[in-house]
Formats: structure tokens, sequence, C-alpha cells
């Protein structure tokens, strides 16, 4: 099967894409770990992702939608597989139809973790990490025993610049103007599967999990 997971920062795709891979037996393909994997191999593709990442660039499109091609073409992937954080727009969602096309296959879901934006806010900005030994808590979720203290070592618990109200709304703005376009540019194709992203992480995957035995049938 060939998905394609969605939803904003702060959703829990990340841990649901890993339970999702290994139900379904195929390979998570993030972004993210493919840049690294090409860097650390130090290929061409490669060098000219770290030159742009080097100097604070996004790596454009063609680049990414390069690196995508290489991946799907891996011998791994022959029953299917997940991609996460591609495509993000409009045109990276063309460029993978026009990948899939030429290998003939095409994908058969889109899984869509929605949460509300003020949710979302909530989880995000909470979030305290240990200035010594990085344990990560949260005010609400997962609070230390003591105020600012962190219960493993006793070092200062802080609030990372990115965690803060302005950056976390900044970001779920420019995910919601970006992916808008993009979730109905696959809902007009009738695969998109709006899963509950504010159950427990377990419910949450249960509900995936019937999505996916659901289309499998």
């Amino acid at each position: 099967m060939n998905i394609l997971i969605m939803g904003p920062p702060g959703a829990g795709k990340g841990t649901q894409a890993s339970r999702i891979a290994s139900f379904c037996g195929i390979p998570h393909i993030s972004t993210g770990d493919m840049f690294r994997a090409e860097i650390k191999q130090a290929s061409e593709l490669g060098k000219k992702i770290k030159s742009y990442l080097d100097t604070g660039k996004l790596v454009p499109d063609e680049v990414t939608v390069e690196v995508i091609r290489k991946s799907l073409q891996q011998a791994d992937t022959q029953k299917g597989f997940l991609l996460d954080g591609f495509p993000r727009t409009i045109p990276q969602a063309e460029a993978l139809d026009g990948i899939l096309k030429e290998m003939g296959r095409s994908l058969d879901l889109v899984i869509n973790i929605k949460v509300d934006p003020q949710v979302l806010l909530e989880r995000m900005t909470g979030r305290r990490v240990c200035q010594k030994c990085g344990a990560t808590y949260h005010v609400v979720n997962q609070p230390p025993r003591i105020e600012g203290v962190c219960d493993l070592c006793g070092g200062e618990l802080y609030q990372r610049s990115d965690d803060t109200v302005e950056t976390v709304s900044n970001r779920l703005d420019v995910y919601q103007k970006q992916t808008a376009p993009l979730l109905e540019y696959y809902q007009q194709r009738g695969i998109v599967a709006e899963v509950n992203g504010e159950q427990s992480i377990d419910d949450v995957f249960k509900e995936i999990e019937q999505v996916i035995r659901r289309i499998a049938r």
C-alpha cells in the first residue's frame, strides 16, 4: 500500500508514521531522514543538499523531488511505502504524481491527522526542556515534581525558542496555507481519510489501523 501521512506540527505524525510503517511492513520515507542519509554518503546529491542547509536555505523542489525519486526506486518499496514530509505543496504533489506514473504506481491513501489549532498551541508551547540533561516535560501533560526543576538531574527547565506562542502560531499558519490546497487536491480523488489526533497515541493508531484495513480489503 502506498500511503502519505499529513498533519500539522505537534499532531504526532512522526510517532504514528513509525507505527504505520511497522504495521504495514513498508519503509517510512521521511524527507529529513533522506537528506541526512545523502549527506552522510557524501553523494553528489548530498553535497548539493548540504550546500543549501549550511547557508540556511530551503532545499529547492527539484532537489527534493530527485531524492524522493531515488528512494521510491529502492527494492524495499515494492510492497508499498509511507511518505512523510513530502509533498507539502501542489507543485510537489504534481511532481510525485509524475514519478509514480513513470513507475506504474499511484497513492492509495492519504491519512490526515486533525487536531484543533488551539490544542496544538497548548501542546507545543507547554514543552519544557532540561538545560543539563535534555529531558523533556510538559507543563500540563507531564509536569516535573517541582516546577522549573528536572526530576532526573535537578537542572533548570527552559522553553525552547521554537516553542513560543509566536513561533508556533507562525508554523501553524504556514502549514495551513500550504496544506489546505494540498488536502483539497487529494480529496478530489477520494483518497483522504481524516483521523482525530486529539485522542491518546494508541487510540489514534487504532483509528488509522481501521482505515488501512478497510482500504486494503
